[in-house]
């Protein structure tokens, strides 16, 4: 299907000082912003706990906010209205991971009588046989307490044992604690999550009318995962970067790999700093977002590098410059109707969709605009500054007839 007249030329390379210029300027803009405000991390790279919500009644962020706070049991509390048309939907996120300190885990093991010495004499009142630990362990939560006996646990007892450590909850339930194995006399003990204690907290500001008893949604990550993850998703975008560069290199030559390598890079960084400067969330969804756009942007280019060498070939006598205005106008028809209709799919999800695919969809929208016009007037016109300068050194210098060097044309 042609939507241009075949044999149509436009002069795109006419235009690109100003369109180097605005690219120079929208990528050195989005690294400033990556440094300042910085990039808002969802809980996936900074850690915490992220609860989901949907309140009974009406509700506002900052009531939201001054519930949490008034609890005085979590810091910097993050409170977003999920916008899905049901109304009083919200995402609350605090920086506490962990149910227990490294100091309430040590008066937990004290109550359930572990010592290090097993023969050492205890209280018999307060640690008797059948409610004397001889192993403890917490889950990565700490929502979960693992405990091992040498015969068949006083659950009442452990119980109690929990339950006098101050600001340590068990949740509610018949079976809390109860015995998973009877052979091992292993006995798990379930606390209030992160989750549960946050819409404890809300309960009692807001009142049990307007907070439900579960929420929708519970997710919590440790700092150091949070990291971890950041920093893959760092090195990922890179070594994919890599991977394009040796394969352009392999496939083309040494002068087509460096201009798809940098339209990539402003690709990526242009969706970066709309989300930075919407304020959105950046989440592994986005990294995925932007690993897609870089293939995306890539596969464009490709096709338009690969008519540049086929007319090289084809037109020997022709500037490189006419070259890539004949070949971007030959494939112009492709492109549009490529990035159209993937525009079209990504659009539905960013118009009707919520949450994370509408974060996800908005990156694409970006990414498509940013990555079609880049493989035209970021990797064309630095394919062809590098052809000049390689053809420059390839010339070398004339000299005139009387022996000195002349300036290269």
């Amino acid at each position: 299907m042609e939507l241009f007249k075949p044999g149509k030329q436009y002069d795109f390379m006419g235009m690109r000082r100003f369109w180097i210029s605005l690219s120079i300027f929208l990528t050195l803009a989005s690294t400033a912003l990556l440094f300042y405000p910085g990039p808002n991390y969802g809980t996936d790279f900074r850690g915490g706990t992220e609860v989901e919500v949907a309140f009974l009644k009406g509700v506002d962020a900052g009531a939201i906010r001054h519930a949490v706070e008034a609890s005085k049991q979590f810091s910097e509390p993050d409170v977003l209205e999920v916008r899905d048309g049901v109304g009083n939907h919200f995402i609350v996120r605090v920086q506490e991971v962990s149910t227990v300190s490294e100091m309430t885990k040590e008066a937990l093991k004290k109550a359930l009588c572990l010592s290090d010495d097993p023969k050492a004499k205890m209280d018999e009142k307060a640690c008797p046989e059948t409610a004397r630990a001889t192993e403890v362990k917490f889950s990565a939560g700490g929502d979960k307490i693992s405990v091992r006996y040498d015969s068949t646990a006083d659950l009442a007892k452990v119980k109690a044992q929990v339950e006098s450590i101050e600001g340590v909850k068990l949740r509610v339930g018949a079976n809390n604690p109860g015995e998973t194995s009877s052979r091992d006399h292993r006995v798990e003990i379930q606390l209030q999550s992160m989750g549960d204690q946050l819409l404890t907290a809300m309960r009692e500001q807001l009142g049990a009318d307007t907070v439900p008893q579960t929420p929708l949604r519970v997710e919590w990550v440790g700092p150091k995962a949070g990291k971890q993850l950041r920093d893959s998703a760092r090195n990922s975008v890179a070594i994919a970067i890599v991977f394009i560069m040796l394969y352009l290199a392999f496939r083309f030559d040494v002068r087509f790999a460096p201009g798809v390598v940098l339209a990539c890079l402003h690709d990526a960084l242009v969706v970066l700093g709309v989300f930075v400067l919407l304020k959105k969330e950046v989440t592994l969804a986005t990294i995925a977002a932007v690993l897609t756009i870089v293939g995306y942007s890539m596969n464009d280019t490709v096709v338009v590098y690969d008519r540049i060498r086929e007319n090289l070939s084809r037109y020997r006598g022709k500037k490189f410059a006419e070259i890539i205005n004949l070949s971007v106008s030959e494939t112009l028809s492709r492109t549009i109707l490529t990035s159209g209709a993937t525009m079209l799919s990504v659009l539905a999800f960013f118009i009707w969709g919520t949450g994370i695919i509408k974060d996800f969809a908005l990156a694409m929208v970006i990414g498509i605009i940013a990555g079609t016009y880049s493989s035209i007037y970021v990797a064309a016109p630095i394919t062809e500054w590098i052809d000049s300068k390689m053809g420059a050194r390839k010339d070398g210098p004339k000299a005139d007839p009387n022996g000195k060097k002349l300036a290269t044309a």
